[in-house]
């Protein structure tokens, strides 16, 4: 599954960072194998979507986070 899948207050680990265009920039910017996200809430008109990853707010692009590979946590 994608960041962009997940619903608004839905947790998750990330599991891959696709290769590409914005790897390196989300790397940079804590999106890393391991780490935490939670999807925290999307902007009227869709986009961005706010994540909150290692206990900072990131706005990202549906582009964007559909680099970011995750998967759900139990329970959420």
């Amino acid at each position: 599954m994608k960041a962009n899948d997940l619903i608004d207050g839905q947790k998750a680990v990330i599991t891959n960072v696709s290769s590409g265009k914005f790897q390196t920039k989300l790397i940079e910017m804590g999106c890393f194998v391991g780490s935490e996200i939670t999807r925290l809430y999307q902007s009227p008109l869709g986009d961005p979507i706010a994540f909150d990853i290692g206990g900072y707010i990131l706005g990202l692009r549906k582009e964007e986070a559909d680099y970011i590979q995750v998967e759900a946590s139990n329970g959420n």
